[in-house]
């Protein structure tokens, strides 16, 4: 009967923002912008708060996702692709081959299991960066398995592909945005595919004029809720492009997000959406830009009358910002927090955290933010427009996929184990 209820809270769910009792489907959560509500633990260590450990077979960054009772992430288990699945208690229920072959991005920081599976609730879908790309039911049988680098073309992107899907209404949605630095060639792909059978709905090819390492995307799509319906949001190439999930229609998109013409601004955390605001981040401390999603129709430029404002210097080039309340977080690469107003851009803060590097992005829960550090260390801060540090927390482990709450439980994924962390 859980599985069964777990089913209709994804199915009412839509782009709402977690519950208690909410399943976390998407990387960044079922609002999709790293927003969880429900109680969640302040502090622990190694030995403190811990729930459960246990070790996987290798290291990736994807993040884990929780429907009912299991737990399902991909992972590189020598030069094999994995997806795996683990019940809330900690314990392996099975695990089924992706791939084979890697490819490890800026040392050990990315590979082929990079991307983030999904789920609707019955089936979970896994993508890797070899271009394989499977369903399978909850229980582990498979559904069907495609490679998208057969059907839409060999990917051309420097450090991998990293994108995860998004599942909405049937079909699964995926943003394939690489190519070799032509701006005449269209490698780049979206696509939605029939979750029931893995055949393509619709599949576009967008062309943004973008050259050289400015095509590629390690950036994931989401889901933005508005007034005239759900709309694909897909970040890359120069752009931020929103489409009509349902056709593939392209419903608008925001240019001129490299106005410095930088040749290797390619674009990796992904865009956040909240109270009607569209927060699209760049890279490499270029701008991060505010967009009224609903005043946001057909082709506009940074001085559009659906920008709210601009931020120029000093912002993230990894980690995807936070919109929640009147608020919008971004935890740059080295730790700083920056706190905004949501719709002037007026900043309330910028303080510094922990010293070192940050790969993974924030999560919000229980009126704190969690910012985790590629050492480990997750430094827990009280929401708002005033800084405080509430707790530093430290597993002494590797880590740059990002935190996830569920019924008051915090997964953490380093790269030797998945921990469960609970108060």
């Amino acid at each position: 009967m859980r599985h069964a209820a777990t089913v209709l809270i994804l199915a009412s769910l839509g782009l709402t923002t977690a519950t208690a009792d909410s399943p976390w489907p998407h990387w960044r959560g079922p609002s999709q912008n790293g927003v969880a509500d429900g109680p969640a633990p302040t502090r622990w260590s190694r030995t403190e708060n811990v729930l459960w450990r246990t070790p996987l077979p290798g290291a990736a960054g994807s993040t884990p996702i929780v429907v009912a009772d299991r737990i399902f992430l991909t992972t590189l288990d020598g030069q094999t692709l994995r997806l795996l699945c683990y019940s809330t208690a900690g314990e392996e229920l099975w695990t089924r081959k992706l791939g084979s072959g890697n490819k490890n991005a800026r040392g050990d920081e990315g590979n082929f299991a990079s991307p983030s599976p999904v789920t609707d609730g019955e089936y979970v879908y896994a993508f890797v960066g070899t271009g394989e790309l499977a369903a399978y039911s909850v229980e582990g049988k498979r559904r069907w398995h495609v490679d998208l680098q057969r059907r839409f073309g060999r990917f051309e992107i420097q450090f991998g592909m990293s994108s995860s899907p998004v599942v909405h209404d049937g079909k699964l949605l995926v943003a394939l945005l690489h190519g070799d630095g032509d701006p005449g060639t269209r490698e780049a792909t979206v696509a939605a595919l029939d979750t029931a059978t893995g055949e393509t709905v619709w599949a576009i090819n967008p062309v943004t004029g973008a050259a050289r390492e400015n095509e590629h995307s390690y950036a994931s799509p989401m889901l933005a809720e508005t007034s005239a319906g759900p709309r694909l949001v897909v970040h890359g190439a120069e752009h931020t492009l929103i489409y009509d999930p349902a056709t593939g229609g392209e419903v608008a998109r925001l240019a001129g997000l490299n106005p410095t013409g930088n040749p290797t601004q390619r674009f990796v955390a992904s865009p956040a959406f909240g109270a009607g605001t569209l927060v699209v981040p760049t890279a490499k401390n270029g701008l991060v830009t505010a967009v009224d999603l609903a005043r946001l129709d057909g082709r506009q430029d940074l001085g559009g009358d659906a920008v709210l404002w601009t931020m120029r210097r000093n912002t993230p080039d990894v980690p995807s910002p936070v919109v929640a309340g009147e608020f919008v977080y971004l935890c740059r690469e080295n730790g700083n927090l920056i706190c905004l107003d949501r719709t002037t851009g007026r900043i309330h803060y910028q303080e510094r955290t922990h010293m070192m590097r940050h790969r993974a992005s924030p999560l919000l829960a229980d009126g704190k933010l969690y910012l985790t550090a590629r050492d480990g260390r997750v430094t827990v801060v009280k929401a708002g427009a005033d800084f405080e540090v509430l707790a530093v927390n430290e597993i002494d482990e590797d880590v740059s996929s990002s935190p996830v709450l569920v019924d008051g439980t915090l997964y953490l994924r380093s790269f030797d184990a998945l921990w469960a962390i609970g108060d």
